[in-house]
Order: structure tokens, then sequence, then C-alpha cells
């Protein structure tokens, strides 16, 4: 990764997560439209255009910052020795600021009030434990590459790996704080209700300190500076 100065490496992440949202929601709303009353279709639709979006946005914007686009990514790398502590606090908000966005903008694209806070109601005991195994199996694939010195393949891995995960999980895999709250702010086809955020949040925490565990186990071989030299990007 290169080692771009952090005002621009925080520029990459607002814009990567406000893309990477805009792509969830505008989607979402673009197979409401083009598949009325097919929820599977719709899902379909949303998990392939949220699977290339990724591709292309790690593609864009990993040689930045690593294309993290997700607090509990950078979380994770902080604690790996990757990503310093001080980065970390410009990263994480940029992500939050950037997921807003992202979200507003793909309503406005679609017609609908900029803000509508969604309604949908998504925390039930199945869809926070299918959060904890999303952002699990996220992180996994993610510093596995790293690791494993594998970074180049990262953006199309991450990508299938979500697009899978859309059929997978009962939660659709959010796997993201950042989304979780930039959904929110639609009430559309992907929204979460802001009721339900709360959960899904600690849920995804859980996987991710149950994902450094299992990662220094089972990855060992690097040293934290060896690590923390190689592209780490995102998800959902």
């Amino acid at each position: 990764m290169i080692a771009a100065p952090l005002p621009r490496r925080a520029l990459a992440e607002f814009l990567g997560s406000a893309f990477l949202a805009a792509t969830v929601v505008g989607s979402g709303i673009a197979a409401a439209h083009l598949s009325p009353g097919d929820t599977g279709l719709q899902l379909l639709e949303n998990a392939v255009a949220t699977a290339a979006g990724l591709f292309t946005f790690i593609l864009m914007f990993g040689q930045i910052s690593g294309a993290h686009f997700n607090p509990v990514v950078s979380l994770v790398d902080s604690a790996l020795g990757g990503l310093p502590r001080r980065d970390l606090l410009v990263y994480v908000p940029a992500q939050f600021a950037g997921c807003v966005v992202g979200a507003v903008v793909a309503n406005v694209m679609f017609g609908l009030a900029a803000v509508s806070i969604s309604t949908t109601h998504r925390a039930s005991p199945s869809h926070l434990f299918a959060e904890m195994i999303a952002t699990l199996g996220l992180l996994l694939v993610i510093f596995s590459l790293a690791r494993t010195r594998r970074g180049q393949i990262a953006p199309a891995a991450v990508g299938a790996y979500i697009g899978a995960a859309y059929f997978f999980t009962s939660s659709t895999s959010f796997a993201n704080p950042a989304i979780d709250v930039g959904r929110m702010f639609s009430d559309t086809f992907a929204g979460i209700a802001p009721t339900s955020i709360p959960a899904f949040v600690a849920f995804q925490l859980l996987g991710g300190a149950v994902a450094i565990g299992l990662i220094a186990m089972l990855y060992p071989d690097l040293t934290a500076e060896e690590a923390g030299e190689i592209m780490v990007p995102p998800s959902v």
C-alpha cells in the first residue's frame, strides 16, 4: 500500500464508503422498482451490484488507504498492529460520514426524499447471530490474504464473499457498522430501522473480536510491520 498522507487516505475512505453505500441503497431501490413483488430477484440484483461495486471500489482506493470502508476492518487492522491508532481516529469518522452521504445520494438519484428514516426492523436473534458470522467471515477473508501476501486478489475475493453472504446469512450480511448507520437514512428495500442498529453493531464488533483471535492463531507467520505493508480492503 502506498504511504499516502493521512488527509488523502481519509478522503479515499470517505469516497469509497460513499460509493459503497450508494451502491447498496441505490441498487436496492432499483431492484424494488424493476422486480416488484419478487423478493428473491430483488435480493439477487442487490447482491450482484454490491459485489461488483466492492470489486471496483477496492481497485479505485486500495492503493491510497487500503480501502477499508468499514470501522470493524480498521479496528481489527489496528489491533493487529497494522493501522496506527492516530489514523484509526480519522478513518472511522470518514467511513461513517461517507456511508451517510452515499445513502442520501442514492435517495436523491431515484427521486426520493433525501432523508427518510427506515422502518425495517431486523434485529431478531437469528439476524444478530448471522451478523457475527458475516463479519467474522469477511475479516478472515481480508486478513488471510493480507498475511499470506495475496492482497492483489482481495478486490475479487471480498466482492465474491459479500455477494455470497447476501444469501447464506439470514441478515443479508451488513457486516459493517458504517453501512448500518447509512442504511438507516433510506426507508427502502436496503434500509434498517434505527432501533436495530445498536444490536447489529454489537454483534459485528463481537465478530471482529473473535476474528482477532482466529487470525492470530491461523496466520501468525508475518510480523505486524510486514502485515501493515500489505493492502487491507473492506465490506458492506
